[in-house]
This record gives structure tokens, sequence and C-alpha cells, in this order.
């Protein structure tokens, strides 16, 4: 550990504290071994999968962390969370857990996964690496899958234990510059979205995916216990810092994500909401038999309820607080402002599938104000995807207004 983490002092936010001393709370939990880096810069911190991931720094503005994300490069602290699952019933168990097809996922690929309640509700969801033959990592988003992954293994042979890895994020426009720089043999051009990839840096084996949670440019490192991780952290940071990396927290990815419409688990989808019903269907393969789910995913309404919002001139306010035609039509999931747009954005799981984009609505914000906005499309921009595959390599120098919605 390090030497600075041994007096650290956390700033837990009072929705994590029930009952019991919030210094308990916090040494209860898990740190990443790069905490020290944030100190400095004040930290608040909120529970994230069992471990602690970091809400607000005091370095530089929201917004600032926006545009740096999209122009230059950024350097998160996830709270994301490893567990592996092997064996030679690995496959097995995991064909049984997510809808999609796990075969297909080869070793060094990468892919998408959620996992479902018999019901159809959504647990959490996270990004399965093949690592062998029978061997794989689930980094997952808050939620507990590793009780699922037990309640299910009965008869089976495998092991399924948490690998102590931690995640960090390096995302931005800078950030495939910054990985050929760090690495002995230029990788960015031949490397393609969703590998995963062992490397070296600065002669330590390193395992690194080209993801992240932005929907810009970006990769993600795997520390693991056998790595130097305060040597390989400084280094990313002090050679990053050369190229305009700052080390950042949520707000850093929270509006490109919503712009993207990346979902995050347990507030724009929860065991209420069904892989179609948040917009996911495409993820779920009914030709595939036999995973949890399956049946009752075959009968639900294929019908999309979540789309994306935004409000002039102000942040929505999460919850139930969008109207059309003065009755409440569903609820703000996640929101946020977007420097890049000028306007609140944020995500909507309406009640019902008759209303969608296009649509008027009155929104009270974040300042108990009522506000217009509008239902959009998900993504708002980049429909392709073409910002983070690195085939759109512009990089936006001004912001570009939402035009707003027409005063009749």
């Amino acid at each position: 550990m390090h030497k600075s983490l041994k007096k650290i002092r956390f700033s837990i936010k009072p929705s994590m504290i029930e009952k019991g001393n919030p210094v308990e709370l916090a040494r209860s939990l898990s740190i990443h071994p790069l905490t020290y880096q944030e100190l400095p810069f004040d930290p608040e911190y909120s529970q994230y999968a069992g471990r602690l991931t970091t809400e607000k720094l005091s370095n530089v503005s929201s917004n600032d962390q926006y545009w740096k994300t999209r122009q230059e490069l950024i350097l998160r602290h996830t709270g994301e969370r490893p567990y592996e699952i092997s064996g030679p019933d690995a496959l097995k168990l995991l064909q049984k857990i997510f809808p999609r097809d796990i075969s297909k996922v080869k070793k060094g690929r990468c892919s998408y996964q959620f996992a479902c309640y018999h019901d159809g509700g959504m647990i959490t969801d996270g990004l399965l690496l093949r690592i062998d033959n029978n061997r794989y990592w689930f980094v997952q988003a808050d939620g507990d899958l590793f009780s699922w992954y037990k309640a299910n293994a009965e008869g089976l042979d495998i092991k399924i234990h948490d690998p102590n890895v931690w995640v960090s994020q390096i995302q931005g426009p800078n950030s495939m510059k910054l990985l050929d720089h760090l690495t002995k043999e230029p990788i960015s051009e031949s490397w393609k979205y969703f590998d995963w990839i062992e490397v070296s840096i600065a002669n330590e084996k390193v395992i690194i995916s080209r993801t992240g949670f932005t929907n810009e440019l970006g990769w993600e490192i795997y520390f693991r216990p056998q790595n130097n991780s305060e040597m390989l952290g400084d280094l990313i940071l002090s050679e990053g810092s050369k190229m305009g990396m700052i080390l950042t927290a949520t707000p850093s990815f929270r509006g490109r994500r919503i712009e993207a419409g990346l979902l995050s688990a347990g507030q724009d989808f929860t065991k209420d909401t069904n892989p179609f019903s948040v917009g996911l269907g495409r993820f779920v393969d009914l030709k595939k038999k036999d995973f949890i789910g399956r049946a009752a995913l075959i009968k639900s309404d294929k019908n999309c309820r979540s789309w994306g919002l935004r409000v002039q001139d102000g942040i929505a306010l999460k919850g139930k607080n969008i109207k059309y035609e003065n009755k409440i039509i569903g609820q703000v999931t996640s929101s946020t402002w977007s420097p890049f747009q000028v306007c609140g954005v944020g995500i909507v799981l309406l009640d019902n599938a008759d209303i969608g984009p296009g649509t008027i609505i009155d929104v009270k914000c974040t300042d108990n104000k009522i506000r217009k906005g509008e239902i959009c499309t998900l993504p708002m921009y980049d429909p392709k995807g073409e910002i983070v595959r690195g085939i759109n390599k512009d990089i936006p120098n001004k912001p570009k207004p939402w035009i707003g919605i027409k005063k009749s």
C-alpha cells in the first residue's frame, strides 16, 4: 500500500450511510491501488460493486473534464470489479448466465454482456474477456453477480473467484498516441475495438483492452497483483500529462456516455426493466437455448421505452419529473450538462411506448424550475460509433449548440 493511503480520509456520500461509522464503512470497502494520486484533490467517493469510485475531484471543473475527454486525454481510476470464472465448465456456466452466445468470444476479444433474472429483469452488465480456453474475466458494473454465479453453479466443475484486479481508463483523442509511446512496439494501428492484449510497459506485462465508458477513443489497463501498480500508474500519469492528460472523476464520462446512449447499471436499467424496454434487445439471442430469463424474454413486450432527452437551459432532475399534456409519462434516469451541445442531456424511461423521439415535454430541473425538453434518439450524435473506433478523428474545438425547441 502506498504510504499516503495510511492517512487517507474519505468523503462518503450520505446515501452510502445507513447505520454505523462512515469511517468504518470506508475501511470495509476496497480502494484502488492508485487512489493516492487523487488525494491532493479533495476526492469524494461513492460505493460501486463493493469498491470505492471517485465522484468528485477539486483539480478541475466538470466542464473542463468533459472537454479534456473529447479533445485531449484523461485518466480515471474506476470501481469496476473483475471476477474470474475458470475450469472445464466455465463456458457452460456463462452460457447459462448471459443471453448472448459466449462461444463466439475468442481469446483476445471482449464482449459486452448483461445478466438477467428468471423474470427477465436485469442484474448488471459489464465486459467479458476471454483470457484462455477455459478462463474468463467478467468486469462488472455495480451490482452483485458473484452470488448469482455461485447460486447457478451447482454440479459444475468451475472456480469462481476475485483475482484482485483493478481497472483504470485512459480515454481521449491522444490515448493511442500515449499507448504507442508507453509500449515497446506500436499497436494502435492494428488494434481493433474490443480487442484485449498483453503488452510490456516499463518491462511490466500488463493486460489492456481497447474499451471504455466514454465512447471516445481509449483503452483500459488491468492491474494484477503481480504488477507494480504504483510505478505503472505514475508513469502513465507523468507521460500522459505531457500530452494534456489530467486525473478525473465521474464528470469526465457522464456527459459523453449519456450522449452516446451508454446505460448505467442500477440507474438506466434495473431489476424492473428488461433488455428490450431499455433498448438493449439487440444483445439478446433468443435462438440460444437455456439461458436464465429466456422464457420470460420471449413473452415480453419488445418495444423500447428508453430514449435520450435534451433540455433548454437546465439539467433534468432525476425521478418522475417529466410531463406531457400535464401527465407524468416516465422518469429521468440519468442527467447532466453537455458543454458540447450547450444544453441539459439525459436518459429517460417512459411508462409506455406510445411517446417517442421528437415529443416536446415539460421537465422539472435541478433548480426546481420547469423547462421544455425534447425526447431524442440515442446516441445523440455519431450514430455509427466512428469516434470510438478511430474512424472519425475530428476533434471538436468549440461547442455545437443544440438549436433548441422552436417557439410557437
